[in-house]
């Protein structure tokens, strides 16, 4: 699996992620967005996705403050570092990330 990040502008990808389903890979670019966020010490950032289930996920963690696996855990302890003020879905055209990602493989 991979991910892309994008972060004021500058896409940051992240290879050799593993193995797994489309939403093990959105699960991952959540938790990669957040990583960046807080190694540029950026807090309170609105995070975007075109994974809705995802988007629901994630949110419906951060108002539980419940987490039920480890991916979630992950989550759950990076979003209590970086307090993101928004988790939200986008349409996957506009997905600047999904953009990247699709560069990446031409058809």
């Amino acid at each position: 699996m991979e991910a892309a990040v994008v972060l004021r502008g500058k896409t940051h990808l992240f290879d050799n992620l593993g193995s797994g389903n489309n939403a093990d890979a959105e699960w991952l670019a959540l938790i990669c967005a957040l990583e960046v966020s807080e190694s540029a010490l950026l807090l309170g950032a609105e995070f975007i996705g075109d994974a809705l289930p995802v988007i629901r996920h994630a949110n419906t963690i951060l108002q539980s403050g419940i987490a039920s696996d480890a991916r979630s855990e992950r989550f759950l302890a990076l979003a209590e570092l970086v307090k993101p003020s928004r988790i939200r879905w986008i349409k996957r055209e506009q997905n600047l990330a999904g953009i990247a990602l699709a560069a990446r493989h031409p058809r």
